[in-house]
């Protein structure tokens, strides 16, 4: 069995789950997920994101919905996507990681003898553009492949 490290920020998509549960054919794989939403400390970024993106009306109206909704909201979308990827036939399991992602990815990676590392993601231009995203970060963490997908818009 194939076991991967998917690192995410958002719930998975249909699409999502296709996409990461056919990259390796027909091999069975298992997924730890690690869920770790954007936060309040990342609007300028996304905002900059928007304006490259031509998103111009959500770069304008950057949604605060409240910090006691964030753990709930990032619960729920994880418990959403390990439903989605159970249901898909892999083996899934996950966390939310609220502080020191990277650490907690490394500690994941090490745990549970992870072949690789995924990290689904929408385009954070600026991020991307300095190897400050995730998965440029990770490749320097992990020790075991790492490969950077863009999520679904849907």
């Amino acid at each position: 069995m194939f076991k991967t490290v998917l690192m995410i920020e958002k719930a998975l998509s249909d699409a999502d789950v296709e996409l990461v549960t056919t990259l390796h054919g027909e091999e069975k794989v298992s997924f730890v997920v690690l869920m770790q939403p954007r936060g309040k400390q990342d609007e300028l970024l996304r905002a900059l994101d928007d304006v490259a993106l031509g998103h111009l009306d959500q770069a304008v109206h950057e949604h605060d919905d409240g910090e006691e909704a964030a753990p709930t909201l990032a619960g729920e979308s994880l418990e959403h996507s390990l439903r989605h990827l159970q249901r898909a036939g892999a083996e899934a399991v996950g966390e939310v990681v609220e502080a020191h992602p990277l650490a907690r990815l490394r500690e994941v990676v090490e745990e549970n003898g992870a072949d690789e590392v995924l990290v689904l993601t929408s385009p954070h231009f600026v991020e991307e553009f300095f190897h400050r995203d995730w998965a440029s970060r990770a490749r320097h963490e992990v020790g075991v492949p790492v490969l950077k997908l863009f999520a679904s818009e849907a």
